[in-house]
């Protein structure tokens, strides 16, 4: 090798560097989109299932005999909305926590 091909060299590693380094942004980015898409339809499917226990609670409350009654449907609907919501957040933390942790990997090339 002599030393007009050595800057010549480093210009292509620099640029195969910098083109690798490209692609890895581009699938971090498209795995992005498809986890975003996923985060999405798991929100969705959990206002689904949030609305549907509030409307059996509220079919509840309006067959109730008595008031007493009421208040326990409602009071049972409020403590399992509470642990659902709870439940619910800790899933898309869980997914966005991971999705970070897929994007970082996928950047650096350490999937």
């Amino acid at each position: 090798m002599t030393d007009t091909d050595r800057p010549f060299d480093a210009a292509k590693q620099a640029t195969d560097q910098m083109k690798a380094a490209g692609e890895r942004m581009q699938a971090a980015g498209t795995q992005m989109t498809e986890q975003g898409s996923q985060l999405g339809l798991t929100i969705l499917s959990q206002a689904e299932s949030n609305t549907q226990e509030a409307f059996k609670a509220m079919r509840a409350a309006a067959q109730a005999r008595d008031l007493n009654e009421v208040m326990k449907i409602q009071s049972d609907y409020m403590r399992e909305q509470g642990s659902r919501s709870m439940s619910q957040a800790r899933e898309v933390g869980e997914m966005i926590a991971q999705f970070g942790r897929n994007a970082i990997g996928q950047m650096t090339g350490r999937d």
